[in-house]
């Protein structure tokens, strides 16, 4: 195996390398290889490292964990929005989001997607923002006004061509649409709509027009805002509201760049080995946005008990927690009382194999130095 200096230096950079190494890598001009030895050397320190990182037998790394992300975790903000860059779209960060996270909430507070292009669009804002139009979901307020007319008991929307034609939607597509919708009759002189309530009354009135204003004409129902930025060569979409499934259809989005913070939306889309990488990756971008720095072994530990089932669950009573097979360890997290009642009425045993039940009783866990336990024989 022969590497150049320049890819040896991109590859080990930052490693404490020995002197003999450094000097031959100083010395070495571009395009050199380094030694059958030299690499032997490479290869004997890399070995080291990853055996001295591994975890001893008997370690509690759920404890560990679970102090490895609980204590930067009392130093995080209690902010919860930021603007993160990108005008016009909060987005959760700090210890509301880290919370969210292992809740695995169905639905983020701040759902956002960001969503790059294929080649052809990438880098042509027109064409960015065909597929930011076609994404975000266009309600009568975006295509006109809308007024009501008390004397005759109707509503009356005013289309605006202009904004029409930027979105490529006509009056009789939004007719039809509004008659779909409300199941009344629209009555179209070009583009001025009237509608009447069933009952001509004004409370019926005044129930139409919010009827109206929450209909979605065109777009991805829940995606309420598109902003384009542009990030290096190419154009990139933010997105307020989140639908991974449909968005992955749109022409011009490229599908294996779409990220979202909905873990669950990811489970249900991609799969449960997705909804992992997503945990992990969420979770450290939070902590890394705040400054705080975690083993990413500790990260994976959680996001492997909140997956192994193959669904997501929640770090809690509802999940991981609470399908605990230890009494104990259930009933010190959350509701005691109940947790003790129903154990006694079913005649439950508790083993005391887990660390909870043990501190709790006031015994050795059977973990480290208690899980070796000396005997005694008689020759």
């Amino acid at each position: 195996m022969s590497l150049t200096e320049k890819e040896i230096t991109e590859r080990l950079e930052g490693l404490d390398l020995p002197d003999s190494i450094k000097e031959a890598m100083k010395s070495g001009l571009e395009g050199a290889s380094l030694s059958k030895e030299q690499m032997d050397e490479i290869v004997a320190m890399v070995s080291s490292d990853y055996k001295h990182s591994r975890v001893e037998p008997c370690e509690a790394v759920g404890v560990v964990a679970a102090q490895s992300i609980g204590e930067p975790g009392t130093q995080m903000t209690m902010r919860t929005f930021h603007y993160a860059g990108v005008a016009e779209i909060n987005v959760t960060l700090g210890l509301p989001r880290l919370i969210e996270i292992v809740d695995a909430r169905k639905i983020p507070s701040t759902p956002t997607m960001t969503i790059k292009l294929a080649p052809d669009y990438a880098h042509d804002r027109d064409l960015a923002r065909e597929v930011a139009w076609a994404i975000e979901s266009t309600s009568i307020l975006h295509l006109g006004s809308i007024a009501t007319d008390l004397a005759e008991m109707n509503v009356i929307i005013e289309l605006n061509s202009g904004a029409m034609e930027q979105r490529k939607i006509t009056a009789e597509e939004v007719a039809a649409r509004l008659k779909e919708e409300t199941g009344l009759d629209v009555d179209q002189k070009e583009n001025l709509l009237v509608m009447a309530p069933e009952e001509p009354s004004y409370r019926e009135l005044l129930q139409l027009v919010e009827k109206i204003k929450k209909i979605s004409l065109k777009g991805v129902e829940g995606i309420k805002r598109v902003v384009i930025r542009k990030e290096g060569d190419e154009y990139i979409l933010y997105t307020e509201g989140s639908s991974l499934k449909k968005v992955m259809q749109f022409d011009g989005v490229d599908p294996t760049r779409i990220k979202t913070n909905s873990i669950n939306e990811i489970g249900e889309v991609l799969g449960i080995e997705a909804a992992r990488n997503a945990i992990i990756n969420e979770a450290t971008d939070t902590l890394r946005e705040q400054g705080l720095s975690v083993d990413v072994r500790h990260i994976m530990l959680v996001a492997d008990i909140m997956t192994v089932d193959g669904e997501v669950k929640q770090i809690g009573r509802h999940g991981v927690s609470g399908e605990k097979a230890s009494v104990l360890a259930r009933a010190a997290f959350e509701v005691t009382v109940n947790h003790i009642l129903d154990a006694a009425v079913r005649g439950d045993v508790d083993d005391l194999r887990g660390v909870t039940e043990n501190v709790i009783v006031g015994q050795p866990i059977q973990l480290g130095t208690g899980d070796v336990t000396l005997v005694a024989c008689k020759r």
